[in-house]
């Protein structure tokens, strides 16, 4: 069956380029004309002469129709093109690079960005907003990150600051780049370097270990006879020496399981590896004597590091004994306190594998931050250690935090709940109140317990801590949770409960 469009456009492109030759063709004509009168040619030559020039004009015209089609394809692409990259941009690369970037975590809910809520101000939305204003990405691409490969190192906590955060992504490499995007951040937000990478990179997924420091008052290991000293107080070399040795039985592989949240003790991603953990010598400021906990590890749970500092507190000032440690690393729930998170920094992360594979490829330099060593200590001089040491002397967040550790029951776990005790029942679904040690109890599946917990800080804010115990000895699974406040607050907390599970028709109490 014969297409009749292409033969249509073939024949247009011939009919053009006969047009364009007229006066070629009249001549030629007649020349035809003169040769057929005289004889000077035979009939079979003079049809197959015109044949064989008729075919190569079409064959011209079909070249320049082509040549047309062809250009309409490459405009179309560059439209296309242009929609993602602005003509000013066309003479610059996009590359895979790492940014190394420092912040004070004072007045932010955390690194990640919250995607369709501007309500929580987080750090990745203050760096999103400067690619695009800097012309490192396009707009769009801040909209969506995943357009730029975009990647954090460690998911910091609200509060948290960093001094040697990673980030990987794909950016225009123009001209100042590191320059033009501070010029777009807040003070308290800097990055300091920037390096060229593999195209396959991803700062999570390649870094080997990260470190992570803590900063204190040395009050918080003092004696609970002492801690009214305050100020005062000054660490001895004994004590500092007994505070090491508990840091250091957190070395090696465990099951930290208490220290975070919505882990069952036989889930493997609980077991987690410390290279190193030690308290360094203290220091004074402002009248104040002050020391930092430094920590090395494969990788933090969330809350692991406060949780980890907080019983160490905990068994400093006689809250709890020693055997507490290994007894949080065993199957049983343990009741565990949080440090509060002004004084946790994020200092470096470390990626020895990669650098050992490309670091000397030639193509890529390692990610050694040693060059930015310099600017690294001078942005904590400036920025991170007077927020803490300011919130501190202001709120006296760790002060407060450690008037709450005597409502903690180091000795509690979920085997002693389920002994005969007397209970009071508050109503549905099936609470019952055991009140002599202020728990809430709830029979429901596992499903539905990793529910209810990732809202439990906003059922109850005002409740000074809580931490969730999973039992299997409730009848296919239950929760526990322990509030550490009256029974008035037991009752709003109870009603919150209630509305919030009469949103949701999945919840099954059979």
């Amino acid at each position: 069956m014969i297409t009749l469009r292409p033969l249509l456009r073939i024949l247009s492109g011939a009919r053009l380029s006969i047009v364009a030759n007229n006066k070629r063709w009249t001549d030629k004509c007649k020349d035809l004309r003169c040769f057929h009168t005289s004889g000077k040619m035979s009939r079979e030559q003079h049809p197959n002469d015109r044949l064989a020039e008729v075919n190569e004009s079409m064959k011209r015209g079909a070249e320049k129709a082509g040549n047309a089609g062809d250009a309409a394809v490459h405009t179309e692409k560059r439209q296309k093109v242009s929609e993602d990259q602005p003509l000013d941009k066309k003479k610059f690369q996009k590359r895979k690079v790492v940014l190394l970037m420092a912040y004070s975590g004072k007045g932010y809910h955390g690194m990640q960005r919250n995607m369709g809520s501007s309500k929580f101000k987080t750090i990745e939305d203050e760096l999103v907003t400067a690619l695009v204003k800097s012309g490192c990405i396009p707009e769009n691409h801040g909209h969506d990150m995943k357009k730029m490969s975009f990647q954090r190192c460690a998911r910091t906590d609200k509060g948290v600051s960093a001094a040697g955060q990673v980030v990987s992504l794909k950016l225009w490499l123009i001209d100042d780049v590191v320059a033009k995007i501070n010029a777009h951040l807040p003070a308290q937000i800097r990055v300091l370097g920037l390096r060229r990478v593999t195209g396959s990179f991803n700062s999570k997924n390649s870094c080997d270990a990260r470190t992570y420091s803590y900063l204190l008052p040395t009050v918080a290991f003092a004696p609970k006879e002492l801690v009214h000293q305050d100020a005062s107080f000054r660490l001895g070399s004994e004590a500092l020496q007994r505070v090491n040795q508990l840091f250091s039985r957190f070395e090696g592989t465990h099951n930290f399981h208490n220290f975070t949240s919505q882990k069952a003790p036989g889930d493997p991603s609980a077991r987690r590896y410390v290279l190193d953990m030690a308290c360094a010598e203290p220091f004074l400021r402002d009248g104040a004597e002050f020391a930092v906990v430094t920590v090395t590890g494969q990788s933090f749970m969330m809350h692991q590091i406060r949780k980890m500092i907080g019983l160490v507190v905990a068994v400093a000032q006689g809250y709890a004994d020693p055997g507490v440690l290994e007894r949080s690393w065993g199957e049983s729930k343990v009741d565990v306190p949080k440090a509060p998170g002004l004084g946790l920094v994020l200092e470096r992360v470390h990626f020895q594998r990669y650098n050992r594979r490309f670091g000397g490829d030639g193509l890529h330099e390692p990610l050694d931050w040693s060059r930015e060593e310099g600017s690294i200590a001078a942005f904590k001089e400036e920025h991170i250690y007077p927020s803490i040491l300011q919130a501190e002397r202001e709120e006296k967040s760790m002060l407060a935090w450690m008037a709450t550790l005597p409502k903690h029951d180091f000795q509690a776990t979920d085997s002693g709940l389920q002994g005969g005790r007397d209970a009071l029942q508050v109503g549905w679904p099936s609470l019952s109140v055991g009140c002599e040690h202020h728990w809430i109890m709830m029979k429901m599946k596992t499903a539905q317990i990793r529910h209810l917990v990732k809202k439990q800080a906003s059922w109850f804010p005002e409740a000074s801590r809580m931490v969730y115990i999973l039992c299997n000895g409730w009848g296919g699974g239950g929760l526990c949770l322990e509030i550490n406040s009256d029974l008035g607050g037991w009752g709003v907390w109870c009603q919150l409960v209630c509305r919030e599970l009469n949103k949701d028709d999945s919840h099954d109490f059979n």
